[in-house]
């Protein structure tokens, strides 16, 4: 399996050192005010860094849009159809079909990715009782406002030395039937996943919900069959890597002084794996996400990173390989109809 595509340039290293910093900053935040759901400020400047090199006013909008968007759609449709789970789950249906449209038609991926994801966790979340819905909508967008302000700073503070080449656009826009393809199988196996994450209660699967998700970002079998060995690989190594922080810290796991570096030098060595990589979700950004997670939802004072860790190693890879069946299972149905038929244009 090829992972690494290209020598890595000045200006890749100084997108490595803005995704681990914008991280690390967020991170640090959340745990120095004392902020809820710290996955949230950890997982999503590593989400915006690493998927835009250049920060840009299209890209904050995107992201800012979607946590709003997916903070009414929780507050409100969640508020009224929450005790209704055959109700809910058409709407859900509906919300992520739309998402998914729009992560198919390219220009605004970045707000189906993070509307999907967002949209997913706070769903799951907001089902259970104890759960305080206007905290958790306020604190996904409060992330997200966070996130851009960070990505602004660090791309303030560590420029690009020279003007990035603008990618090329495809020669020829996807015909409707593929575009159709891939949002009925996104918003299908979304829907399946929260459908599952609801019927067993697994309040505490958060990265393997993720999972399930992420591997759907390249929006074809083809591509998720692949993201899947590379996901497995990150998932491996970032649980390595914070089971080595977890023996590292020992008794200091609850001091921040100590955290933070250990925190940036993992993020910084996925980084630039998913850099080198240059394929967009590999397993350099498993491993980022992977190491976000931990850090920001499992790491604290009195939790147990160890058995967080190897619990997520267990319940990702088990993700990993029911979504692969299922993926290839609604792909092989949506090819029978011409009207969904997926081909490379």
């Amino acid at each position: 399996m090829k992972l690494w595509d290209h020598p890595m340039s000045e200006n890749d290293f100084r997108q490595c050192l803005r995704i681990a910093t914008g991280a690390t900053i967020g991170f640090t935040l959340c745990k120095v005010f004392g902020w809820n759901y710290g996955v949230f400020f950890t997982v999503t400047p590593m989400l915006l860094l690493g998927m835009v090199p250049v920060m840009s006013l299209h890209a904050a909008r995107q992201l800012i849009f979607s946590a709003v968007v997916c903070g009414l759609e929780v507050g409100i449709l969640g508020g009224l159809f929450g005790g209704h789970p055959g109700m809910m789950t058409i709407i859900a249906f509906g919300l992520f079909l739309y998402k998914f449209a729009c992560m198919s038609k390219g220009s605004l991926f970045l707000f189906g990715a993070n509307s999907v994801l967002s949209l997913s966790i706070m769903l799951h979340f907001a089902s259970y009782p104890t759960t305080d819905l206007n905290d958790l909508i306020f604190s996904n967008l409060q992330a997200n406002v966070i996130s851009v302000i960070v990505a602004y700073v660090v791309t303030f503070l560590i420029p690009d030395a020279e003007p990035r080449q603008l990618p090329a656009k495809p020669s020829q826009p996807k015909q409707s039937h593929r575009m159709r393809h891939e949002a009925l199988m996104g918003a299908s196996i979304a829907t399946m996943s929260f459908l599952v994450f609801q019927l067993f209660d697994l309040s505490d699967s958060m990265s393997a919900q993720a999972t399930t998700l992420l591997l759907l970002f390249p929006m074809h079998w083809n591509g998720a069959l692949g993201y899947a060995r590379k996901r497995a690989m990150g998932t491996l190594m970032g649980v390595t890597f914070g089971i080595a922080g977890q023996l590292v810290l020992y008794d200091w796991s609850d001091t921040l002084l100590f955290i933070v570096p250990l925190l940036w030098i993992g993020a910084m060595m996925f980084s630039y794996m998913h850099v080198k990589e240059s394929s967009g979700s590999g397993a350099g950004f498993g491993g980022l996400t992977t190491l976000g997670i931990l850090f920001g939802q499992y790491l604290t004072p009195d939790g147990d990173l160890m058995f967080s860790a190897l619990y997520r190693v267990s319940s990702i890879l088990f993700a990993i390989v029911v979504t692969l069946l299922v993926t290839y299972a609604v792909h092989r149905v949506l090819n029978s109809f011409e009207a969904t038929r997926f081909s490379q244009q």
